[in-house]
């Protein structure tokens, strides 16, 4: 590829992602968010006011990165400020939960192609850097499982009276991991534990209590109860009859 077509590659790719953060800003704004002025999540759990950083480097992310994690806070509700990638996820002894979709950021630099360099010396002229971008995901520590103690922040707890009593003793005598947090509901078979967001993040308490009775349903097929398959995908007959069954 030669210098010119790498340059015209570089300048589309940044003009394509520069209109999707573009967007994403813009559908913020629509929708009453402003995440440079109020960098913390839902109701659901706050986030500390402070810089986005990477929890594994200690490093602040920096530039439109700022604005995108912010926006990821706002939107998910998370409820620190540290990201990871994948693998540096895995290099702390932990994990990215199942199921959890990442955060795109992107990093850019300038770099000298080694044609570029002996040009350059066979010329005497200087030596042109090509800018460059590239896009990494991360993860929020929220959505990681298994790390150091010290990089875990709780969700707060649900406030008082939000959890009817009888369901709650009832969750709690199935003896199925059942957490508290983020923005989805799912049941992970391999793991055998529900997740479900803070009835505080519901209009009507009713609907957090008919969402985590839902993926109970669910969890009553595991392969240790009543051995149900969860192989299917969304719209297969099975997966259709899992849903009534979780309904029911």
């Amino acid at each position: 590829m030669s210098r010119h077509d790498r340059t015209t590659r570089t300048g589309q790719d940044r003009a394509n992602l520069y209109d999707e953060i573009t967007d994403k800003i813009i559908a913020e704004l629509e929708a009453g968010r402003f995440p440079w002025v109020q960098p913390w999540g839902k109701s659901t759990a706050k986030a500390p006011l402070g810089l986005p950083k990477n929890a594994s480097t200690g490093r602040t992310y920096s530039g439109i990165n700022i604005l995108i994690l912010w926006g990821a806070v706002v939107q998910h509700g998370f409820p620190g400020q540290g990201w990871l990638t994948y693998r540096q996820a895995a290099a702390l002894g932990g994990n990215v939960r199942e199921g959890e979709r990442g955060t795109t950021v992107v990093y850019a630099d300038r770099f000298v192609p080694e044609d570029e360099k002996r040009r350059a010396r066979e010329t005497g002229e200087e030596a042109q850097a090509i800018p460059f971008l590239k896009r990494f995901t991360v993860f929020n520590t929220a959505q990681c499982e298994r790390l150091p103690d010290d990089m875990v922040i709780a969700t707060p707890p649900p406030l008082p009276g939000l959890i009817e009593p009888r369901v709650e003793a009832l969750i709690r005598a199935t003896g199925i991991d059942f957490r508290i947090g983020g923005d989805r509901a799912f049941y992970v078979p391999a793991d055998d534990c529900v997740v479900v967001p803070p009835p505080q993040a519901y209009f009507e308490p009713i609907n957090w209590h008919r969402t985590a009775l839902h993926e109970i349903g669910h969890a009553s097929g595991h392969r240790s109860r009543l051995n149900r398959d969860f192989s299917t995908s969304f719209g297969t007959k099975k997966y259709a009859f899992e849903e009534l069954i979780a309904l029911s």
